[in-house]
Order: structure tokens, then C-alpha cells, then sequence
């Protein structure tokens, strides 16, 4: 018995110092990602002009990026805290592994940063100091943008309010705060601009650039994207309130998707999404609401909408999925909104 007793407290002096060994390993191996590379994006008009663009209608910055008011239809953004950063992403507000809290983006935080960490944390999910990001910021996609839009978004977050604010550190469960470092790798060439002339090309580069699938295509426990289920909606975001709101389902589908809808109809809703975000109207705790960032996208031009729609409609494969868009607290009746 004295044998077996010291047999297995050997056994687990060995896991132990296994997995002390293969932490240590993550820590100094990972994430293996390149030093920066040491250049100055020259600010122009054009690039202002593109970068505010991409950065406030396409790519979302601010939205993550700001503090919101939870009271108010839309979740709209505060202005004064365009790019301070702080917002809290956690277990109680959308089940998160942890605590997020997106950086400060304003010159006031990026005045240290070059601007070859700015693009490499854009393309390669690590911060300046090289610690790899929880993939909500979505450095997958925006490793696909071309240069120049890369530039000019640099160009135009370095022109924006300096805010002070100083967000906290993320703080990640174990053991995604490991598997995490794991993911950011070096991005590759920068793949050529878009042509503005093939409505599918330039469709699926703005489907990419909005990361439109991280919230219309519902994942399994473990976060994978659930297969043949691409853009069908149902990704479940749940509230403090204990409502839940579900993205809807964008596949071509005729009964369930957007099948029936023409461009003009998908170009309006657009319009008139925005027009009820911006209305600021108040939501009470359990009432409808909804997170489809329609301040942003409803401010894109006929041309990248109508082009997002070719992409839907063309490159897409219909998914019979209707989508219960918001469940109320405590019941499990959807709203008729």
C-alpha cells in the first residue's frame, strides 16, 4: 500500500511539474507573432476622409470602443466617449470567459504607440507590448483589409478627441487566458484593394471588413461557428435584465431569411434602422431591444450596401432557420416587435 501511496504522489509530482512545464512553454513561446514594423502613415485628406468612413461606418471602432447607454434603444454611444475604451464585456452582460474591457483608442492612450503597432495589432491581435487579444476585436477580418485602408484608419484614430480615460487590464478565466495567446500570428501580405466595379468582390470584402458572420452565425459551446449554419442567425446574447436578443438570420432563405427582400427594401432598412437608433428613445429593463449597429451601417453608402446585399443573395446558401429575435425576461414568449 506504501508503494501504491508513493507510486501515485510520484504520478502527480509529474503532472504537476508537466503542466508547469507546458504553461511556462505558452508563456515564453507564445503568441508568435512578429516585431513591428517601424513606419509613418502620412495623413492626407483622402485618408481622413476613408479612414473616418471605415472606422465609424464599416468597421465598428467606436462601438466597442465608447461607453453606451443601456437604457436607451440601440444601446447608442455616448459622444463624449468616442474611443476611451472601458466598456465592460463580461459573463453578465454577454457570457464572456472573463472581463473585457476594450483599450482606449484616442491619441491620448496611442500617442506612445507607432504606428506599425497600431497596424500590426489591426492585423495581428497583439498589443504594443506584443500580449495577443481576446478575438472579440475581430484582428481576423481586419487582417484581410487592404493597405491603404489600413493606413487610413490609422490616419483618421490619430486625428480624433484625445479622451483621457484608462480602461482596467482584461482579465480572462482559465483556461482561455492561455488558449488565447495561441491564436495571433503574423498576418502576410496585404491583400489588394477591392474592385469597386464587381459588386460580389467588393461585397465579400465589406461582409469581411463588418464582421457580419461574428454575430449572424450562431457558434457551439465552445465558441466555433456551428457548420452549414453561416449567416442563418440565432447567436444568443443574453442581458442582466435576463432578456435575450438573437441576430437575425441573412441567408437568401425565402421563409426565414431575406430571400424576398429587392436591394432597395435591404438598403432601407438600413435607413430607417438608423433613423429609429438615432431617435434615442428609452427602453425599460425586459423590454425589445436590439444590437445591430444601425447608427454605423445605416450610414453606408447605396453602393456598399447594395453591394453586401449582392454578396447575401449570391454567395451565400439559404438556411431554413427562423430566428426568435428576443426573448423577454423569465418568459419564453418572443416579442411581436
Amino acid at each position: 500500500m506504501k508503494t501504491f501511496f508513493k507510486f501515485a504522489l510520484g504520478f502527480i509530482v509529474v503532472l504537476v511539474l508537466a503542466g508547469a512545464a507546458g504553461f511556462g512553454y505558452l508563456n515564453l513561446a507564445f503568441p508568435k507573432v512578429s516585431p513591428a514594423e517601424n513606419f509613418q502613415v502620412k495623413s492626407t485628406p483622402e485618408r481622413l476622409t476613408r479612414g473616418r468612413y471605415l472606422a465609424e461606418n464599416v468597421t465598428g471602432c467606436f462601438g466597442c470602443h465608447s461607453d453606451r447607454y443601456l437604457d436607451r434603444y440601440n444601446f447608442p454611444l455616448k459622444t463624449e466617449t468616442r474611443g476611451q475604451g472601458g466598456f465592460l464585456f463580461d459573463k453578465k452582460l454577454m457570457g464572456l470567459p472573463g472581463s473585457l474591457s476594450p483599450p482606449n483608442i484616442t491619441p491620448y492612450n496611442l500617442k506612445d504607440w507607432t504606428d506599425g503597432e497600431i497596424v500590426r495589432t489591426l492585423r495581428c491581435g497583439v498589443d504594443k507590448n506584443g500580449k495577443a487579444l481576446f478575438p472579440l476585436m475581430p484582428y481576423p477580418n481586419f487582417s484581410k483589409l487592404c493597405q491603404e485602408d489600413l493606413y487610413s484608419i490609422v490616419a483618421y484614430i490619430r486625428s480624433i478627441k484625445p479622451v483621457t480615460n484608462n480602461p482596467p487590464a482584461t482579465k480572462l478565466d482559465f483556461p482561455v487566458n492561455f488558449i488565447v495567446r495561441t491564436i495571433p500570428h503574423d498576418a502576410g501580405a496585404y491583400p489588394p484593394p477591392p474592385d469597386r466595379k464587381n459588386a460580389l468582390v467588393l461585397g465579400t470584402y465589406l461582409v469581411n471588413a463588418a464582421s457580419c458572420a461574428a454575430c449572424h452565425t450562431p457558434v457551439d459551446g465552445h465558441g466555433a461557428p456551428l457548420p452549414g449554419m453561416d449567416f442563418a442567425g440565432g447567436m444568443e446574447f443574453h442581458f442582466p435584465d435576463g432578456s435575450t436578443i438573437r441576430p437575425a438570420n441573412i441567408t437568401p432563405d425565402k421563409k426565414t431569411g431575406i430571400g424576398d427582400w429587392t436591394k432597395d427594401y435591404f438598403i432601407q432598412r438600413f435607413r430607417q434602422g438608423k433613423k429609429m437608433a438615432d431617435s434615442g428613445t428609452p427602453v425599460k429593463p425586459g423590454e425589445f431591444n436590439t444590437l445591430m449597429p444601425w447608427p454605423e451601417f445605416g450610414a453606408m453608402t447605396d453602393g456598399d450596401l447594395g453591394a453586401i446585399y449582392d454578396y447575401l443573395r449570391n454567395n451565400v446558401k439559404p438556411v431554413n432557420h427562423n430566428v426568435e429575435k428576443f426573448t423577454p425576461p423569465r418568459t419564453q414568449t418572443a416579442s411581436a416587435k
